[in-house]
C-alpha cells in the first residue's frame, strides 16, 4: 500500500491532521482524539509536497470552523472501516448540519434496531470527523454522549451549526 499523504493543519479546536489516500480523503484527526493514528504512523506518511486534496480539504474545514456551512467538496476514502462500518459512516453523512440523530435512531435507519451499541462503535471509529459528521449522533434524549475527540469539542461543533438545544 502507498503511504498516505498528510497535512497538519491548525485550527480553533485544536492541530488536525488531515490524510488522503490515492482513492480520497482517509482521515481528518485531532491530535489528542481517541482511535486516531499512532504518532510512528504519522510520521511514516508523506508531508513534504503540496497535495491538491489536502489543501482543498484544510481550506474547507478551517472555512467551516469559520463558521461557513461545509459542503464537503472531494472524494472520500472510508475503505479502512468494515463493511458495517462504512455504512455507519455512509448513513452519518445525510445528517444535515443543524439536525441530529440518536445512536439508536441510527440503528434503525441501517434495519440493524437490536445493534445500537455496535452502531455506537462505529460512529467513534470515523476516521473523518467534521466531514463524515458523527459529532451530530447524540444520546436518548438529546445528551452530548461520546467524542473521540472530546465531548467539548462536540459541543462545539454542533454550536457551530447551530444545534438547537446546545
Amino acid at each position: 500500500m502507498p503511504p498516505l499523504s498528510a497535512l497538519r493543519i491548525d485550527s480553533p479546536l485544536g492541530p488536525i491532521t488531515l490524510a488522503a489516500s490515492a482513492q480520497g480523503l482517509c482521515g481528518l484527526w485531532f491530535d489528542d482524539q481517541k482511535h486516531g493514528p499512532s504518532e510512528a504512523q504519522r510520521h511514516q506518511w508523506a508531508s513534504h509536497a503540496p497535495h491538491p486534496l489536502l489543501q482543498s480539504a484544510a481550506a474547507q474545514v478551517q472555512a467551516y470552523l469559520g463558521g461557513q456551512i461545509l459542503k464537503w467538496e472531494g472524494p472520500l476514502d472510508l475503505s479502512a472501516g468494515t463493511p458495517f462500518q462504512q455504512s455507519v459512516w455512509q448513513a452519518l453523512l445525510r445528517i444535515p448540519a443543524g439536525q441530529s440523530q440518536s445512536y439508536g435512531e441510527l440503528a434503525r435507519l441501517l434495519a440493524r434496531p437490536q445493534a445500537v451499541r455496535a452502531v455506537g462503535a462505529a460512529v467513534g471509529r470515523n476516521p473523518v470527523s467534521i466531514i463524515v459528521p458523527c459529532h451530530r449522533v447524540l444520546g436518548a434524549g438529546g445528551q452530548l454522549t461520546g467524542y473521540a475527540g472530546g465531548l467539548w469539542r462536540k459541543q462545539a461543533l454542533l454550536q457551530l451549526e447551530g444545534h438547537p438545544g446546545i
